[in-house]
């Protein structure tokens, strides 16, 4: 067993040199990693200020806004400012050039408005435009002001209370904390943070069994006397290290990006610290591992570094959409997510988001499924390695 070890461990120390060497590693683990926390966080801070920012503008597009000056009074009331719409507004909300609703008002508003009699009020949007869909909710919101004002008033003059006709009140009250709103805002962290791991992994383990193959090396290798296990425990070693220390670093580059965020509301609500970031990591690791066997298992049947990407997409793809069955799956988390690797890691990531404490029984599934495809994994490489022939 000694032996064993020593010779793993030299063929883990020779691959891992030369994974390190290799540019292509070293540059997939830069972009991967280390600038894909601050870049994931600008991108989204600014497009959580540039929410902010329209929000705040509180800017209202009439169509004719001559033919309602009740409307319009009441709008500035309430700190909004009215600007006319374009003439072209349909076809640049049809193109996304326009980034609000339209409101369009009928000729005969305001004598409609003094008969009594009810006025139809076009909002026009488009469900393709994401802006001016998001902004429809706040005009109607507005709109329904207007006319609970009005009925307001009619009733008073008629000597009859509002009240009457409110038999009962809403009171909405919001069961998520702070950290679960935040967890829902921040959800694609995990996902950025798996497939580095995923993409890192992938160049080592390809270059470590169908690119040596592919430049002859793997040959002479095979005729030194170590033991075809200790050869494939060297080379998993090396590659799972290198994914270990992609999920090292990917889930530590979100620590500084927080600097870089440029809206105070998701500076407040963004809950990452040292404690989240090795929950990551520990959550990674095992992941990592198996993912790093599991490639070279893909990839040693392959005579060169193209096919090996190829047959390994498989794998990706597989890594990709594991995750995505929480966006299909509406009743919350089942049971059997955490058995599902990659999905498992992202459930448990989110519930680290949400300040949830993560207990023996939420990580030992994962850890145990990812255990039995690594040994599974090596074990084929092993065996792969002692009966093919390798041309």
């Amino acid at each position: 067993m000694s032996a064993l070890l020593r010779s793993a461990w030299t063929v883990f120390r020779k691959e891992l040199v030369d994974a390190l060497r290799d540019r292509r590693t070293l540059l997939t683990v830069l972009l991967s990693s280390v600038a894909m926390g601050p870049l994931v966080l600008v991108l989204l801070s600014v497009l959580v200020s540039s929410l902010e920012e329209r929000a705040e503008a509180r800017e209202l597009l009439v169509h004719d806004i001559a033919a309602a000056p009740t409307l319009r009074n009441y709008v500035e009331r309430q700190a909004w400012t009215l600007r006319e719409a374009p003439a072209d507004y349909e076809a640049q909300l049809r193109a996304r050039t326009l980034g609000d609703p339209v409101l369009v008002l009928p000729a005969d508003f305001e004598q409609k408005l003094l008969r009594g009699e009810p006025a139809v009020l076009e909002l026009v949007s488009s469900s393709a435009n994401t802006r001016a869909a998001t902004g429809s909710a706040r005009v109607q919101r507005l709109v329904q002001g207007f006319v609970q004002e009005q009925g307001t008033l009619r009733l008073a003059l008629r000597g009859v209370a509002p009240q009457l006709l409110q038999v009962a009140r809403i009171e909405e009250r919001d069961l998520a904390d702070a950290a679960a709103r935040a967890a829902q805002l921040l959800g694609m962290l995990p996902l950025f943070v798996l497939m580095a791991v995923v993409y890192g992994a992938l160049n080592a383990a390809l270059d470590t069994t169908a690119g040596e193959r592919e430049r002859g090396s793997l040959e002479p290798l095979l005729c030194n006397p170590a033991a075809r296990t200790a050869l494939v425990l060297g080379k998993w070693g090396a590659v799972a290290a290198v994914g270990m220390m992609i999920a090292v670093l990917s889930a530590a580059s979100f620590l500084p990006g927080q600097w870089l965020l440029r809206s105070d509301t998701l500076a407040v609500m963004f809950r990452y610290g040292p404690a989240e970031a090795l929950a990551f990591v520990v959550l990674l690791l095992p992941l990592a591992a198996a993912l790093a066997a599991l490639l070279m298992a893909v990839a040693i049947r392959c005579r060169s570094f193209k096919e090996a990407q190829a047959n390994t997409t498989v794998v990706v793809l597989a890594v990709t959409l594991a995750p995505l069955v929480t966006l299909f799956n509406q009743g919350g988390e089942a049971p059997w997510h955490v058995w599902v690797p990659a999905l498992a890691q992202v459930t448990l990531m989110g519930r680290v988001l949400r300040g949830e404490a993560l207990d023996a029984a939420a990580l030992l599934p994962p850890v145990l499924v990812c255990a039995l495809i690594s040994a599974l994994a090596i074990a084929y490489v092993a065996r792969t390695l002692r009966t093919a022939a390798l041309k």
